[in-house]
């Protein structure tokens, strides 16, 4: 090798090339392994649709069709960023602007070096002015958005994990209430005293004599066993003595279950309110002002209260109980109305819970992502202290959030005037296919010969009658009296949709 060509190779070492420059190997090689990453998660998604379709979880469906428009949104924002960053960079403003509001010391760097910016800096300084934002700024906005969409995707996994974890214990319950033991300590012929019994027990103690006691003994109630089994066995009989009263058998936990899911749908999206929140807070990320800092006290403070309100229902249909009847025959009865909640909305509560999840998820993501791109020391990370007391509490909203709060919600706002009948008529729709199906498999075992030739006599007659599987199913539903067990669920009535 002469030494030109080793003078060629030194001055090589380190320079930036582009693709007319890069060998073809390595475009290759990265585009194949991009291309098979998004390949396979792409396939993930369409397996995890086909499964909730086959198993007719319309609700949890319907959260990953609106998890996949947000994801769609998240990567057409990083998308533009990345195709205009050429044309962002070439808007110039005065430096006396450019040196406000910034979110840390006055540290400007020299853009001697700096060759991707070079051009657009000497284009603003020529100018005495400087770029709107440069394209490395660009970038590391666009690996933001990236960042936001992961976390949002890992915290609503972890809400519906915990979610129905913590709901499982309810199974247990539910099959309780179908035993001969249960049946004969709730017997409706049966007196008893209302303080005595199991739920008034709980809720009732020299500490709900004023309302201010009252909201202090929920607030630490929903640490130590939100849901208890006296609880959920009373709210559920209010449940069905005000909705289903001619089924006993119907399956509180299961309908539960399917309400929260519907309420997934609601806390995977992002709305534009939620946009402009982020706008905000990066407006107001100054430094010296510390806002992440005081921002990441409110979720769990509107967690906080939104649990004891919660808890605060709970506790205020014993105290009704308590002070409208003295004896009692049978379970306590619960009264389920609106009024129990704020502004007469039980719905209200799922919204400030969508809302305050989604702040602590940008909490987290932006911590993240100046952790990547600017590295544990930098400007951002200046006090320890402060940014290992917002991690804290960003994990913990988290925690009570999913596994505390969410499945308190999903009990509780039970107890409104109003359900969703729109679950109960899916879930009667799916009984009502799977049992046509067997009488229809049960027929073609049974079919004869004859009757295939029959079948073909008749192939240019139209029958405006019933056909005879939904004949059956009817005969089965009118005179046989044989019903599913899972039918025994789902009430045939005319109620409110919520």
């Amino acid at each position: 090798m002469t030494e030109k060509e080793e003078s060629n190779d030194s001055m090589e070492v380190g320079a930036v090339r582009s693709l007319q420059e890069t060998p073809t190997w390595a475009l290759a090689t990265v585009c194949f392994f991009f291309i098979a990453v998004s390949i396979v998660l792409e396939r993930l998604i369409n397996l995890l649709s086909t499964r909730l379709q086959k198993n007719r979880k319309t609700s949890l469906l319907e959260a990953v069709e609106k998890l996949k428009s947000v994801l769609m949104v998240l990567g057409f924002m990083s998308l533009m960023l990345n195709v205009t960053q050429g044309e962002v960079s070439k808007i110039c403003i005065p430096i006396k602007y450019a040196n406000r509001m910034l979110p840390c010391r006055k540290t400007i760097k020299s853009h001697d070096d700096d060759v991707s910016d070079n051009s657009f800096f000497h284009q603003c300084s020529s100018k005495g002015k400087t770029s709107l934002i440069s394209q490395e700024g660009l970038t590391q906005l666009s690996f933001f958005f990236c960042v936001l969409a992961c976390m949002h995707i890992l915290c609503n996994l972890a809400i519906l994990l915990l979610g129905m974890a913590k709901m499982r214990r309810w199974e247990s319950w539910e099959k309780e209430t179908q035993t001969v033991e249960y049946l004969a300590a709730n017997d409706p012929n049966r007196f008893r005293i209302t303080r005595d019994t199991t739920f008034a027990r709980r809720h009732l103690s020299s500490w709900t004599e004023t309302s201010i006691q009252l909201w202090i003994k929920c607030f630490f109630r929903q640490f130590f066993n939100s849901v208890a089994k006296v609880d959920y066995l009373t709210l559920r009989h209010g449940f069905i003595f005000a909705h289903v009263p001619s089924n006993n058998a119907f399956n509180f936990q299961n309908y539960i279950q399917r309400s929260l899911h519907e309420d997934f749908k609601t806390v995977v999206g992002i709305s534009p309110l939620m946009w402009l929140t982020v706008v905000i807070f990066m407006l107001l990320d100054v430094y010296g002002w510390r806002v992440y800092f005081y921002m990441s006290f409110v979720p769990l403070i509107i967690v906080l209260v939104i649990g004891t309100k919660l808890e605060m229902i709970v506790a205020k249909m014993a105290v009704t109980i308590k002070e409208n009847n003295s004896v009692i025959r049978g379970t306590p009865l619960v009264e389920p109305n609106d009024t129990h909640f704020w502004f007469s909305n039980p719905r209200i509560l799922i919204s400030i819970l969508h809302y305050t999840l989604f702040l602590n998820t940008f909490e987290m993501a932006f911590f993240l992502w100046v952790t990547w791109q600017f590295g544990i020391n930098s400007c951002y990370h200046d006090n320890r202290g402060i940014i290992i007391t917002r991690l804290v509490l960003a994990v913990t909203v988290q925690f009570l959030s999913s596994y505390i709060t969410l499945p308190l919600y999903a009990i509780v706002t039970q107890m409104g005037s109003s359900y969703k009948r729109a679950i109960l008529e899916e879930q009667l729709a799916n009984v009502l296919r799977q049992w046509q199906g067997i009488v229809r498999d049960r027929r073609k075992k049974e079919q004869t010969p004859e009757t295939d030739n029959n079948d073909n006599n008749n192939n240019g007659d139209i029958d405006s009658g019933e056909s005879p599987v939904q004949s059956e199913v009817t005969y089965d539903f009118r005179f046989s009296g044989r019903q599913p067990p899972i039918l025994q669920e789902i009430p045939i009535q005319e109620q409110t949709e919520r």
